[in-house]
């Protein structure tokens, strides 16, 4: 009967043990930090449609955590199933509940996206496909679908105006659709009543005021100037004058790297080129500054219909108001560029 009460202690505390060694196992599994000794802080990027073994191999690939199964484990038995994309904050010493509830929740960090300049759709594409979850091809054909820019009020030359050069936070997984609708709002919110009423006031619409802008934005190295700037170009177009915008050549001729622009560049036969043809470009040659875009809506009133570059290279430009003037000031900076050895 002893030994029989004795073989029965020893079963219970054999079957204690187990039950402490599983609930040790267990809690060690639930609570203990799971990442890597090595890792301080990072991202894990979730694409659209991934199920638990897609995580699972992300974040094996990336080596975040000590061990892939043990999370893999937690995530089942807490039926960590809907699982949400986007792009999540990894800092150190998560463990796998935590690192659960955080994907569960679907609590991702946002980019903040800043743009301003940009002078081509595939370099805003590409742009876009290196800070999105978006295909970078499949967002320029958008910028290039006549059907869908026009539904959003623009052209396939004047879709450039709608993103308005800023600041936004948006998800990774934002989709190219979600992306234009945002972008749509933030230029509606951007073109106020008081800005609508001034592009009014100087007889041109919001897209032509953008595509002046655009210029004004390539012509000025300091925002101070845009705004005399923005009046000669005004004043041009006041008298039905041509342009003559080097920026617009160099656009229109493709190469950005010009520092000179010479006679066979003007040649180009473009509409982008303001020597040849009167007038606003169709689109902007770049995404104008919100700087810009409010210099050329408050021009400085004046009487130049010329400039030229400073032969000392500040940045800054000499203004004239008749041809002669003009001239002087441009073989002054020819002639800076000689030294200079600049030659195209």
């Amino acid at each position: 009967m002893k030994m029989n009460k004795k073989r029965i202690y020893i079963i219970l505390i054999v079957c204690l043990v187990l039950l402490l060694g599983t609930a040790t196992n267990f809690s060690l599994k639930l609570f203990r930090s799971n990442t890597n000794k090595q890792f301080e802080q990072g991202y894990l990027y979730i694409p659209t449609g991934s199920n638990l073994d897609d995580v699972v191999a992300i974040i094996k690939a990336q080596q975040i955590l000590n061990n892939t199964e043990s999370f893999k484990w937690v995530a089942s038995k807490m039926n960590f199933k809907n699982i949400k994309p986007g792009k999540y904050k990894i800092t150190k010493g998560l463990s796998n509940i935590e690192l659960v509830r955080l994907l569960r929740s679907g609590k991702q960090e946002p980019i903040k996206l800043t743009f301003q300049n940009i002078r081509l759709k595939t370099d805003f594409a590409g742009y876009i496909g290196k800070n999105f979850e978006i295909d970078s091809l499949a967002f320029l054909n958008m910028l290039d679908s006549i059907d869908l820019v026009r539904q959003f009020g623009f052209d396939e030359e004047t879709i450039f105006c709608m993103f308005i050069p800023n600041t936004y936070e948006l998800y990774w997984n934002t989709s190219k659709e979600k992306f234009f609708e945002r972008m749509q709002k933030e230029y509606i919110k951007f073109w106020n009543t008081e800005r609508l009423a001034q592009a009014k006031a100087i007889g041109l619409s919001p897209v032509q005021v953008s595509i002046l802008a655009s210029i004004v934005d390539q012509e000025a190295l300091l925002n101070r100037e845009m705004f005399k700037i923005a009046g000669v170009y005004m004043n041009r177009l006041n008298r039905g004058i041509k342009l003559e915008a080097d920026p617009t050549v160099i656009f229109a001729n493709g190469d950005f790297t010009v520092k000179r622009v010479l006679y066979k560049l003007l040649q180009k036969d473009s509409p982008y080129n303001t020597y040849k043809y009167i007038g606003l470009p169709p689109g902007p040659i770049c995404m104008p500054s919100v700087a810009a875009i409010d210099a050329v809506l408050h021009f400085e009133k004046h009487n130049y219909i010329y400039f030229c570059a400073k032969e000392d290279f500040s940045g800054l430009h000499n203004f004239a108001s008749n041809v002669t003037e003009h001239q002087m000031n441009a073989r002054k900076f020819q002639q800076a560029l000689n030294n200079r050895g600049i030659k195209k």
